[in-house]
């Protein structure tokens, strides 16, 4: 029976250390989404600047779309809102409401 008993203790045992395991690491990726999505919206690509490879850090822009906004921004000059960034073939409102809070157009300098 103490036999038992023990076996008992140390499952018991076990499964909270799990739970607490489990419990931080899902805390600790909330904090950690959360810390980044702080980050995001604070930091601001100015499509009036950005690089190509600045560019390909907004959720849905690869390389090739990059390359347009910069053809279209040196073709056209700089942005003057950031729907304008709608006239750059291929992104359309969809892709505009993807990227809308994580693009500025302060003026180029």
């Amino acid at each position: 029976m103490r036999k038992y008993c023990r076996m008992f203790g140390l499952t018991i045992i076990i499964i909270m250390f799990a739970l607490s395991a489990s419990l931080s690491f899902a805390q600790g990726t909330a904090k950690g989404e959360a810390a980044k999505a702080a980050v995001q919206s604070v930091a601001k690509i100015n499509i009036n600047k950005a690089t190509v490879e600045q560019l390909t850090e907004l959720k849905g822009i690869g390389e090739s779309y990059a390359k347009k906004i910069v053809e279209y921004r040196d073709k056209n000059g700089p942005f003057k809102k950031i729907e304008d960034i709608k006239e750059v073939k291929g992104i359309g409102d969809k892709l505009f409401e993807k990227i809308k809070d994580q693009i500025t157009v302060e003026p180029a300098k």
